[in-house]
């Protein structure tokens, strides 16, 4: 073991009295250590046999149908022999070796978080993340074993802890206050769990999480403190080749992207395109995407409305609005416009996937005006490996436009303070207009923040040209939404959302700020109307999702977050960072919905780059504290989080992708498919369920002129609803689907083609 000696002083306590030297040959070692020899001569059987089940167990699952479900998809059990496969090839590689015990605590750790993963309901339905209770995990034979499985990991760590953490508790005492190490412990602790409506059951999850949370911990120190000390400079030239000097606390180094950057952006972007055709099959799963992807299409033909359909009710979409003979998409159209670009060329499904490449790229560049070269890298690799911004990179939502439209607002005034151009400054304001196309709440954020900092609040103030030019560009394009807002509501100040909103859902059911008649009587938003309560729930409902999503860590996301915090002196750089966090948050403390359980705390997204900077800050911080008392002691924080890291992309972002967001909320593509099979051509394809999500599935796959010559699919509502649409459609085949709402599985053609006749003599 590696034992903590006066403050973080570590020796080997293995008992053994010979070191090896790693500049001897490896013969020369043997001979001075015959007992080396006899363990790498014996453990050859147990490599091998290990190797063998590690491989059997990356190819088992994929073709064993317990791992798939009645539909013969994966399940997010698929995971769990895949994490022990990986476990067992680690630690063939590594038993017997320098490595072997920091091997076997990182294995522990990794298949400890899939095994927790088992005992989370999440899923594809419209719900946040609880664990299962106690009572019924241990119902059945997996869960006894899972259980099981964490006394052991507990007993094992207690163990391996024995000796190094009176040194960890003496280390925490010199180095942090009492209110900076309570600060810590309530972002690590608080955050780990969504409220529930009993008291009883949200204290028992609580308790559960805290302790599973813990236990990771725990084993990723372990691992991180039995690294080999001989392997330190090795690991350290890496991890600067990487990122460069990993100096906690330098001047900002202004410079364009390099290859690590562009390696990092292309990988995000493959990445979240994976994801997206893998997982998301390339289709909308939120009905909010279903306008912004039909009202994308709208642009794309050159129009802002189409020809109300023929029968209304028969094709009835969330978010769509009928005013007269027009039919448009109510949201704001900054991010449909955006949309069109790739509607264009048959891939708007790419959009975000690039975006997020993109933003990588953006985020590197503004950090170089605010942090040296080595942090703004660390930064950037955090934001990559984020399961929050990949998913959401992932999807057709709005969120990640609006970021690149932040991040270029905040670029454009940061090159104006630095070099005085007005140019840079009205960019900036031109991407900050664009935001208020896109999502306007946080265009405000945004907004000001840029404004204090243009005036010198934190920071060098720019010309008054500068000012001037920021202001200017602001209005010309957000200008162009009060002339959006005037051609389809008639009022430049009433957006078509609120006025879609207040018809379908009631008077200042969109509105901002408290009030009774907020909401709009969704069953996740906590409360009728909106109060300080509501708010308050909505923040845990949020800050519980982030400590899961945000990073993907076993050990919970905010834990390295607070530490950026309470480790070291606060900068003003870092201070900006802070107050994005804290504007954004207040906005939507006044805001009646969280976002719901879509894509974590969605509407917070803006603050995914501060948090990640924190979390670097934290990371870097910790590191040079930890070398300040051992040579060597910080490159283990970087290792650990390496391997948290690794941890999330191999076990969390797949589990997350298979167990949540394929068919999440019941939306599924299988129209498409449906429509090849049995070659729809000039149809009308009635689709017998629910508006959402049976319905709105296929009516992505309509045409904007619902005369074309294609299938055209309708909603089965109601008799009248059917008459109507029998009478307006008689010229074309007809074709009956039911919808996974009524099958329970996915949708089935069950009759057709037939005349429209047929049908009304059916009928009647």
């Amino acid at each position: 073991m590696l034992e903590f000696q006066g403050c973080f002083s570590i020796y080997p306590s293995d008992g053994s009295a010979v070191q090896l030297d790693q500049n001897q040959p490896e013969a020369e070692n043997i001979r001075t250590n015959p007992t080396r020899m006899q363990t790498t001569v014996s453990s050859k059987p147990f490599k091998f046999i290990l190797f063998a089940l590690g491989l059997f167990l990356l190819i088992w699952p994929f073709l064993d149908t317990q791992f798939r479900d009645l539909e013969n998809n994966f399940t997010g059990l698929l995971c769990l022999p895949l994490s022990i496969g990986v476990g067992s090839l680690i630690v063939a590689f590594t038993v017997g070796g320098l490595w072997q015990r920091s091997g076997f605590w990182f294995v522990l750790a990794m298949v400890g978080q899939t095994i927790s993963l088992q005992l989370v309901n999440a899923g594809w339905q419209l719900r946040y993340q609880h664990y299962r209770p106690f009572e019924q995990i241990i119902q059945n034979t997996a869960g006894i074993l899972s259980i099981a499985f964490f006394v052991i990991q507990a007993m094992l760590v207690l163990i391996g802890l024995r000796s190094s953490l009176a040194g960890i508790i003496v280390w925490c005492g010199r180095n942090l206050r009492t209110w900076q190490l309570l600060l810590i412990a309530s972002f690590f602790i608080i955050s780990t769990t969504t409220v529930s409506h009993s008291i009883a059951v949200y204290i028992q999850e609580w308790a559960f999480a805290v302790f599973i949370q813990a236990l990771s911990l725990a084993t990723i120190v372990l691992a991180a403190l039995t690294i080999p000390q001989g392997s330190i400079i090795g690991v350290s030239r890496l991890l600067s080749g990487l990122f460069g000097g990993l100096g906690p606390d330098s001047d900002a180094e202004p410079g364009p992207p390099d290859r690590f950057t562009l390696s990092i952006a292309a990988f995000v972007t493959i990445l979240a395109a994976i994801l997206c055709i893998y997982s998301y099959e390339r289709h909308p799963h939120v009905t909010d995407e279903i306008a912004y992807l039909t009202q994308a299409r709208f642009f794309a033909a050159g129009a802002l409305t189409m020809p109300a359909p023929p029968v209304p009710d028969g094709f009835e979409v969330y978010l769509m609005n009928i005013k007269g003979d027009n039919w448009y998409a109510a949201p704001p159209p900054g991010w449909p416009i955006m949309l069109a670009l790739g509607t264009l060329v048959g891939l708007p499904w790419l959009v975000n996937p690039f975006l997020a490449g993109i933003n990588v790229l953006l985020t590197y560049v503004l950090l170089r005006e605010l942090y040296p070269r080595s942090f703004a890298r660390i930064s950037i690799f955090l934001l990559a490996l984020s399961s929050w911004y990949v998913f959401l990179g992932m999807s057709f939502m709005t969120h990640m436009f609006s970021l690149t439209c932040a991040l270029v607002a905040a670029i454009g005034v940061a090159w104006s303070r630095r070099d005085g151009k007005v140019m840079w400054a009205g960019f900036g304001g031109l991407a900050l207009g664009m935001m208020s196309l896109v999502r306007p709440l946080e265009a405000v954020a945004m907004a000001g923040l840029l404004g204090l900092w243009a005036i010198g609040l934190g920071g060098k103030r720019l010309k008054l040209t500068g000012i001037a030019g920021l202001v200017l560009g602001s209005i010309v394009v957000g200008g162009l939404g009060l002339a959006y807002n005037a051609a389809l509501t008639g009022n430049p100040f009433e957006f078509p959302i609120n006025v879609y909103t207040d018809e379908h859902f009631g008077k200042n059911s969109n509105a901002y700020g408290f009030g009774p008649d907020r909401g709009m009587g969704w069953e996740h938003d906590p409360y009728p109307g909106h109060s300080p309560i509501d708010a308050l729930v909505n923040t845990n409902l949020n800050v519980s999702s982030l400590n899961t999503e945000l990073f993907g860590w076993s050990t919970g996301s905010f834990l390295l977050v607070a530490a950026g915090v309470c480790l070291g002196r606060l900068r003003r750089r870092d201070y900006l960072m802070i107050a994005v966090i804290a504007v954004i948050y207040v906005l939507h403390f006044f805001y009646y919905f969280s976002g719901g359980p879509d894509f974590a705390a969605r509407y917070w997204f803006l603050m995914v780059v501060p948090l990640v900077v924190i979390a670097a800050k934290g990371i870097t911080m910790l590191a040079a504290k930890l070398d300040e008392q051992h040579e060597g002691g910080g490159l283990r924080v970087y290792i650990a989080v390496l391997a948290m890291c690794l941890m999330s992309v191999f076990i969390f972002i797949p589990w997350r992708a298979i167990d949540k967001y394929h068919n999440f909320r019941g939306m599924r593509p299988d129209i498409r498919y449906l429509a090849d099979v049995y070659k729809f051509d000039r149809s009308l394809v009635l689709i017998q369920g629910n508006r959402d999500p049976d319905y709105a599935s296929a009516a992505i796959y309509n045409p904007i002129n619902l005369r074309a010559n294609v299938p055209v699919y309708a909603w089965d509502r109601d008799p009248g609803t059917r008459k109507k649409l029998l009478t307006v459609y008689a010229d074309r085949p007809l074709w009956i689907v039911r919808s996974p709402s009524l099958t329970q599985r996915g949708y089935e053609v069950i009759a057709g083609p037939m005349t429209a006749q047929d049908l009304l003599i059916e009928g009647e």
